[in-house]
């Protein structure tokens, strides 16, 4: 409203120009800060940002120093204090403004008429300045810098009252005084102008043209939206242009390695295609790092954006693979769902197994619980591992209802069935008898189905290695029913 808002254009020049705080440290820290030579640059900036306390504080050190100004720099100082402005909580209507102010500037205009400074020409200029005398102010034009600093020092001293709507008429004519042909102006000036002719959508069509990125148009958009100060309408592909602003800066914002997740907020905010946009973006993120991926993943389950996720783990899962990192790989097709996946990285562990001889990841493996289920090669790699366990327990009838159940249950890869049955020889060679006579005879009907009806049985024969296992196991199986049958016969007997 009239009145306030001279005060609120008062505080943003007074926040734009900030060279004057260093020049008064530099004068009070002399050891004559009137004599200073920086002292009536000061002076002037301070009245000419209607900083009268300020300036009064300065001139008192004058009439100090110079006790023939006294009797100037009381009537300077009194004009200065009487001077009326607006203020924020102040009841007085516009009108009582105006009549104090007018009978301030006539008061103003006496003086100088009368000669009451035409001694000190300084303190004369500073009588011109407060009666608004443009000439008077444009000489003081180095230290205003910019022509709405101009304007807003002309208002101040000559319609301190002015209303909003009347600001681009007096900013018009402020920036062609100030500017006098010596100059054109620059894109901040016309962004400027545009601003103070509440021409809301050229202020953004000007500041989206100059600036080098989106943020300001984003952000300002977004506050003239909240404040239902922008008229909203639809641009022709669909969103309306405060969440086609955001969602630009947002874009951005992906393109950079550390900010991309401020890029998801805005998104978030963006209710039309904030949501197509993020799941575009999301895919394109180098996962360069598992720490990075989870951050990922984790914004992608807060979102239930389940393609992506199954996307991430696959990619990390491909990844670890590819550095024979098995445990992580099947840690993320597991996260993925991706049952091939597992199915192909368990048939890689029971490989390095027939290899190695030991399993890798053995925490991984025994702590799988209901994830096992994904697959059934996950289910016979999780079960394996557990007979390995038993067996490294002493629990032997247990280990070996397992390894039954594995070959039976076809759950086993055919290609694993001569290393589960290699893995019975140290059970069927125990003291005690742990194998019944029913067990037995399963396992003896798994060798032949292995060496009969295998279509590698070629391989068998041609292998002394696999030869050599195959009559190992058909003795320890016989060695074992023979036990067995005397064992469970004499139990009958008795």
């Amino acid at each position: 409203t009239a009145g306030p808002l001279l005060l609120r254009l008062l505080d943003w020049v007074r926040l734009h120009v900030c060279d004057v705080d260093s020049m008064v440290r530099e004068v009070l820290s002399s050891e004559t800060p009137s004599k200073h030579k920086l002292f009536w640059n000061v002076v002037d900036v301070f009245v000419l940002q209607g900083r009268m306390d300020e300036a009064r504080h300065l001139l008192s050190k004058e009439a100090s120093a110079n006790p023939t100004s006294m009797n100037m720099y009381k009537i300077l100082d009194d004009l200065m204090k009487k001077m009326p402005v607006p203020s924020l909580g102040n009841t007085q209507t516009l009108t009582e403004l105006e009549l104090k102010w007018q009978h301030w500037h006539e008061e103003c205009q006496r003086y100088l008429q009368d000669g009451t400074f035409a001694s000190n020409p300084h303190m004369e200029s500073i009588c011109k300045i407060l009666l608004g005398d443009e000439d008077a102010i444009l000489e003081k034009k180095e230290l205003m810098t910019t022509w709405y600093h101009f304007l807003v020092t002309r208002l101040l001293y000559s319609h301190p009252t002015v209303k909003p709507m009347e600001l681009q008429f007096y900013a018009q004519s402020s920036m062609d005084l100030f500017l006098g042909g010596e100059s054109s102006p620059e894109p901040l000036d016309m962004i400027l102008m545009a601003a103070f002719e509440f021409e809301m959508h050229q202020v953004i069509k000007e500041c989206s043209i100059v600036l080098s990125n989106w943020w300001f148009v984003a952000h300002l958009t977004d506050l003239l939206d909240h404040c239902k100060l922008l008229q909203s309408h639809n641009l022709y592909f669909g969103s309306n242009m405060r969440e086609f602003l955001l969602l630009e800066y947002a874009s951005g914002l992906f393109s950079h390695h550390s900010l991309w997740q401020l890029g998801v907020d805005y998104f978030d905010h963006c209710p039309e295609y904030g949501r197509v946009y993020l799941e575009l973006h999301i895919e394109r993120i180098p996962l360069s790092t598992e720490q990075k991926a989870l951050k990922v993943l984790r914004i992608c389950e807060q979102r239930q954006m389940h393609e992506q996720v199954r996307s991430v783990c696959k990619i990390m899962a491909m990844k670890a693979l590819r550095n024979n990192r098995l445990g992580s790989a099947l840690s993320w097709s597991i996260r993925a769902k991706d049952a091939a996946f597992a199915t192909l990285i368990s048939d890689r562990f029971l490989k390095d197994y027939c290899e190695r001889g030991c399993f890798s990841d053995l925490d991984l493996i025994d702590n799988l619980g209901p994830s096992m289920l994904l697959s059934d090669r996950l289910t016979f790699l999780g079960k394996y591992r557990e007979f390995h366990r038993l067996y490294g327990e002493k629990r032997f009838p247990e280990a070996a209802r397992l390894l039954l159940t594995l070959m039976t249950a076809h759950i086993a890869p055919c290609s694993f069935w001569m290393t589960l049955l290699t893995d019975a020889l140290p059970l069927l060679e125990q003291k005690e008898v742990i194998f019944s006579a029913e067990q037995t005879y399963e396992l003896m009907r798994c060798l032949e189905d292995l060496t009969a009806g295998n279509p590698e049985k070629q391989k068998f024969q041609d292998d002394d290695v696999e030869t050599t296992k195959v009559e190992m196991l058909r003795l320890a199986l016989a060695r074992n029913l023979a036990r067995v049958i005397i064992k469970e016969g004499t139990v009958e007997g008795s």
